[in-house]
């Protein structure tokens, strides 16, 4: 089964899917936000089309360790879909990863424009490719 991570927007939702194996992270869309409803239906569809066994999504924290702005918005979309799905969802701390994302981007010489097209499904990687990373060090150790 395959695992599916989250970055929430205010404006879109980055989505990455991991590879059958659990090892790696690969981006697949960004939603456009329209409303709780329809957002939630879009991701209960991606979630069904892959076969997803769990949901990773990012949670904004500051540098401090608190929660950030979108923390909130993003524990009642959370909330919301944990209503319509029977899969466990986790969060994991998102903390640069937009800033890494952009980096990525910025340092392969990608135009604005299209930037702003895959900042947020490249974070969404960074996303669940930590989550990954994680598991495989928790099953080493």
């Amino acid at each position: 089964m395959r695992i599916m991570g989250f970055d929430l927007g205010e404006a879109t939702i980055g989505v990455a899917v991991s590879d059958a194996l659990q090892l790696t992270a690969q981006g697949k869309t960004v939603i456009k936000r329209q409303s709780l409803e329809k957002d939630i239906e879009q991701v209960t569809k991606l979630i069904e089309d892959y076969q997803v066994s769990k949901l990773i999504v990012g949670l904004p924290k500051n540098m401090n360790g608190s929660l950030g702005q979108m923390a909130d918005q993003i524990m009642d979309f959370i909330k919301s879909l944990e209503q319509e799905v029977d899969i466990p969802i986790e969060t994991v701390d998102e903390r640069l990863t937009s800033r890494m994302a952009e980096q990525t981007l910025l340092e392969a010489d990608v135009s604005r424009k299209k930037r702003k097209q895959v900042i947020d499904k490249l974070a969404a990687v960074n996303i669940l490719q930590t989550y990954l990373d994680r598991q495989v060090n928790k099953n080493n150790n």
